[in-house]
């Protein structure tokens, strides 16, 4: 998502098939994210997680992954680092599941997905926006439990001015996602990234955002 906000109307069922992503992460008309802009997030997490880890990262869980972009841009920082994706997509479970570690879930489904953690890099991009409340809750308290370094959470809000899939999409204002981030354990770091408890006495005043 980026630019101007397109107006949605809530949850509305739609199909993640290889025509979905096409459309908006293939066609260099409507795309919302090339893989150059990819690495260059990555680039940001992977620094900001080892500079309070102080080390270097060996894991990542890739939630809402879709067909697993994040996956090349963090191994190619982090050859050796263990990717977890999760997608709702059974396009993308069924084609790249096994090749590129994509496991079938959704955000609200997280607690449950029985997954290997603790996680040194959480990342769930562009997919907040698009699940309800209950859902939110559930998923960003499992994130926290799940998280041991920094987790990439990019949502837009009604503050936000942003082109791309407004269907589905929940109208929420900055203040509300943050006050489910806290109640959650998370802690903001800026740029989309926010920290678990065990990381959060690891950060300084002025870098809680």
């Amino acid at each position: 998502m980026k630019g101007r906000r397109k107006k949605g109307s809530g949850a509305i069922a739609k199909s993640y098939d290889r025509a979905y992503f096409d459309r908006w992460y293939r066609d260099p008309r409507k795309r919302v994210a090339t893989p150059a802009d990819v690495a260059r997030k990555a680039r940001l997490v992977v620094g900001i997680a080892e500079a309070l880890l102080q080390r270097p990262v060996r894991s990542a869980l890739d939630i809402g992954c879709g067909e697993g972009a994040w996956r090349p841009a963090l191994r190619a920082l982090r050859p050796g680092l263990r990717y977890v994706g999760m997608d709702s997509s059974a396009y993308v479970v069924s084609r790249f599941g096994k090749t590129r570690g994509i496991g079938y879930g959704t955000f609200g489904t997280l607690a449950t997905a029985e997954l290997d953690g603790p996680f040194d890099i959480i990342v769930c991009c562009d997919v907040l926006q698009y699940v309800g409340q209950p859902e939110l809750s559930r998923g960003l308290e499992a994130v926290s439990g799940l998280l041991d370094g920094v987790a990439y959470l990019e949502a837009y809000t009604t503050a936000d001015e942003v082109v791309g899939d407004g269907h589905g999409w929940f109208h929420r204002a900055p203040a509300l996602y943050r006050r489910a981030f806290n109640r959650a354990g998370l802690t903001a770091v800026g740029m989309h990234c926010w920290v678990g408890p065990s990381l959060r006495d690891a950060t300084a005043a002025l870098e809680r955002a």
